[in-house]
């Protein structure tokens, strides 16, 4: 016969089902299992198991909307964390180079918009939300040494938005909170000691999504694809593909090792670089065209 507290881990561990159909499907097993040990009822198992084929319906595409309003949220977090650096001209230039990459990008109409904002921080990062909201440190801005550099840097978190590397993160909370509902539905029976541990459980894994997307960072896999995105866009814009290997190169030198920005949240970047020189070549940088040259020093003054 199965325990209280087995039953209880069973629908934590369906937390961790990536498959919506699944999902469902399990659900309403381990509600019909319970009923049949005597533990709950079956009008409980029938309860539970209609709430777990509804969230397992409702989990479709977020909107474009959804999409805005969730990465406005991050993006309010990240605002805590971090200072906005008010120069309006640094940030007008920042944002019509990241419009240029974004409109070059395989996404480039976002709901109400990309948007591009600085940093005053000397902590070497940069950070893409839901939408389009994208975030970039002056210590980032430090390790690039032309404007062609600043636009990997750029195009680099555009590719995160393109391939919506923050609403998987998202997605997989969305999962937990429907899964915290169908627990806390078919633990009405069940003893408070139970229903505080499942709730704990849940309310535990919804806290770490912000971790997840500012203090941890994205996965090895996901930084690659974005770096893959940021070549293509760069490409079509016209600036050096190169440019993305010699910013990493000159961030590896300024990264502290266990620091708590860039370093913590990104592969190494040796590791970028291999895997960056794979994909492109063997390519040196060139020099930069010399209008391109004169808005970005006149950008690093703003800067000073």
């Amino acid at each position: 016969m199965i325990s209280r507290r087995e039953f209880m881990g069973l629908l934590a561990v369906l937390a961790a089902l990536p498959a919506c159909e699944t999902m469902g499907q399990i659900g309403a097993a381990g509600a019909q299992v319970a009923a049949s040990a005597g533990m709950i009822s079956q009008d409980q198992a029938d309860e539970i198991g209609s709430g777990a084929k509804q969230a397992a319906a409702s989990f479709e595409d977020f909107t474009p909307e959804q999409e805005y309003y969730i990465g406005r949220s991050v993006g309010a977090i990240i605002l805590q964390k971090y200072k906005p650096y008010a120069n309006q001209a640094a940030n007008a230039y920042v944002n019509t180079l990241g419009q240029t990459l974004a409109a070059a990008s395989d996404y480039p109409q976002t709901y109400r918009g990309y948007h591009f904002l600085l940093l005053d921080s000397e902590d070497i990062n940069a950070l893409a939300a839901p939408g389009g909201l994208i975030f970039v440190t002056r210590g980032m801005v430090n390790c690039c040494a032309n404007e062609d550099e600043l636009s990997a840097v750029l195009a680099h978190e555009v590719g995160h938005v393109s391939r919506k590397h923050g609403l998987q993160a998202i997605q997989t909370s969305r999962i937990t909170s429907a899964l915290t509902t169908l627990g806390l539905a078919g633990a009405k029976a069940m003893g408070g000691e139970e229903l505080a541990a499942l709730t704990e459980t849940f309310e535990d894994s919804l806290k770490d999504i912000t971790s997840t997307l500012i203090n941890n960072g994205y996965s090895r896999a996901s930084e690659l694809e974005a770096d893959e995105s940021a070549v293509i866009v760069m490409k079509r814009v016209g600036y050096q593909r190169a440019a993305l290997v010699a910013m990493l190169e000159n961030m590896e030198t300024r990264l502290t090792p266990g620091g708590a920005d860039f370093a913590k949240t990104h592969p190494d970047p040796k590791d970028r670089i291999a895997e960056l020189q794979r994909v492109i070549g063997m390519t040196a940088m060139g020099r930069s065209p010399k209008p391109r040259t004169a808005r970005f020093e006149a950008f690093r003054k703003e800067m000073a």
